[in-house]
């Protein structure tokens, strides 16, 4: 006896809990995904998000950056004892590196182009459809009116036609649908567009730029763009490592700074010269160009910017051994008051001529202490006023082992304290000099105040999305405005033929968003296109 087919075909097999229930986590799980992508690629998301970077980027501005200004964090740090190692733990010092600003920042990257993505797609879409047709009830509208004209409709649609010129026009036998304002969604991406061109440009410039600063001394001090070990400090981009910097030359001649009767500084002007291209290429015979370098108006050269940040004084000093032999030294001193520029410095000698290492060591100098530009007089020296007007420096001069050759690094502004605590180092002389005054040691060594030259602080700043970020920030506000002045609206004329050899008109307007302004447009075009009071509006 044969089998039929329904005996030979398998049996269904149940499905098991365990797959069951395995189904379920998996739609669960891209149900959460599918949900938590709608919910980051919304534009109120993005909005929650833009305002938290900008909450986010206030302490920046409120607390001191270790990366533009160690010192001054420093001194926060010591003055909040309690606060100060907290702030620093999440990062308050360093907020545009820190991981939570980053997180924040890419966050609203994302959420950004999601949501543009579709946007920028349905406007396309926009742009390409015809005007709707026009309502039935056009008396439902908010803007209506209804009249007779003289002509035939053929010359009523045509007056119309020629009225509504730079609209988009759709006419469906002697209907026609109106529409304006396209651009109005346009400048809205641009905007948003253009602040996601402006967050990949900072992050261009944090990747690519570098930014460092040098203190050049006047009357003819040098400086390189060839290296990072030129600068006094650098901070370089995630993805530069230093070894090709824009090469130019910069060289500082002369500095000068005007101040108020109370010290208040009005104006700084550095004059300064510079090789780069083809003048650096030429080695010593390349012509300097000129340049009057000013606080907000850098130089601008190789694709970097020198920027003015400050300036100093450095004490020059002549040192001569009991052999008649002379070391001179200028070397910048640290500002300890910005008002007054009351400064201070170590100035280190090496002694000639000592053959023998411990010798060497045990006479080296240091001298060290403050100068004021414009001296109180007196025992006690300090500054009141920045300009160099009565100089004077109040010197400890400290003879032994500097610690100069241990290996380690060591402050040009300061000396080893280890040294002097360690008997190695000691003070054989304390005075007050004015320029051209010198004091003599035990041993016959004397140590003369010269004069003062003075130091700028030159800040050179590399970051090539600068135009890119110039260009979306016009962008941006040009998106802006447009998306705010301009309306989107709609118009609709029905034709049709009317008693006596007439045309009966009838209007309709509607404005797509609920800025006002429209009503006057469309009462413009009715008092145009019915010339007599209508019959409704």
């Amino acid at each position: 006896m044969t089998r039929s087919e329904t005996d030979t075909a398998p049996p269904d097999v149940p499905e098991t809990p365990t797959q069951g229930a395995q189904d379920a986590d998996s739609r669960a799980y891209f149900a959460f995904v599918r949900n938590t992508w709608r919910g980051l690629t919304s534009m109120r998301t993005a909005l929650v998000l833009l305002s938290l970077l900008g909450v986010a980027a206030l302490p920046g501005a409120l607390l001191p950056q270790r990366s533009l200004n160690a010192s001054r964090t420093d001194e926060y740090l010591a003055q909040h004892p309690t606060i100060g190692p907290w702030l620093d733990r999440m990062g308050f010092f360093e907020v545009f590196a820190s991981p939570w600003f980053a997180a924040i920042y890419l966050l609203l990257f994302v959420s950004l182009i999601g949501c543009l993505t579709p946007r920028g797609l349905e406007y396309a879409r926009a742009c390409r459809a015809r005007p709707v047709s026009v309502p039935r009830n056009l008396n439902r509208l908010p803007h209506h009116a209804r009249g007779e004209v003289a002509g035939s409709p053929d010359e009523v649609l045509a007056a119309v036609r020629a009225r509504l010129k730079g609209w988009r026009l759709e006419i469906r036998g002697h209907t026609v649908s109106a529409e304006k304002g396209y651009l109005r969604e346009a400048g809205n991406l641009v905007f948003h567009l253009a602040l996601v061109g402006l967050l990949i440009g900072f992050a261009a410039g944090k990747l690519f730029g570098y930014e460092g600063q040098v203190i050049v001394l006047t009357q003819g001090g040098q400086f390189c763009n060839s290296g990072i070990l030129n600068y006094d400090s650098f901070r370089a981009g995630t993805l530069v490592d230093g070894t090709s910097l824009s090469p130019f030359c910069v060289r500082a001649d002369d500095f000068r700074a005007t101040y108020q009767p109370d010290g208040q500084a009005t104006s700084f002007h550095a004059d300064i010269a510079y090789q780069a291209g083809d003048d650096l290429t030429a080695g010593p015979t390349g012509p300097w160009r000129p340049y009057g370098l000013e606080v907000n108006h850098p130089l601008r050269v190789a694709g970097d910017r020198v920027y003015l940040l400050g300036n100093g004084y450095a004490p020059r000093f002549t040192v001569t051994y009991p052999d008649g032999t002379r070391r001179t030294q200028v070397i910048q001193w640290r500002t300890v008051d910005p008002t007054t520029l009351l400064a201070e410095g170590a100035t280190k000698f090496d002694p000639p001529n000592a053959a023998d290492p411990q010798q060497w060591r045990n006479n080296q100098i240091a001298v060290t202490g403050l100068f004021a530009p414009t001296s109180s007089g007196g025992k006690v020296v300090t500054s009141v006023f920045p300009a160099l007007l009565r100089p004077e420096v109040a010197v400890d001069v400290m003879r032994g082992d500097l610690g100069r050759d241990d290996g380690r690094g060591q402050s040009i502004f300061e000396i080893d304290q280890r040294q002097v605590d360690a008997g190695v180092l000691k003070r054989v002389a304390r005075s007050n000099l004015t320029p051209g005054a010198e004091i003599t040691l035990d041993d016959g060594t004397r140590v003369r105040f010269d004069d003062v030259a003075q130091w700028v602080s030159l800040q050179v700043s590399h970051d090539p999305a600068q135009e890119a970020v110039l260009l979306f920030a016009v962008l941006m506000l040009g998106g802006l405005a447009t998306s705010l002045t301009i309306k989107r609206r709609r118009f609709w004329a029905r034709i049709t033929p009317g008693a006596s050899g007439r045309t009966e008109l009838e209007l309709g307007g509607l404005a797509r968003t609920d800025q006002a302004g429209y009503g006057e447009e469309f009462h413009r075009l009715r008092d145009e296109l019915l010339p007599e009071r209508p019959a409704l509006s």
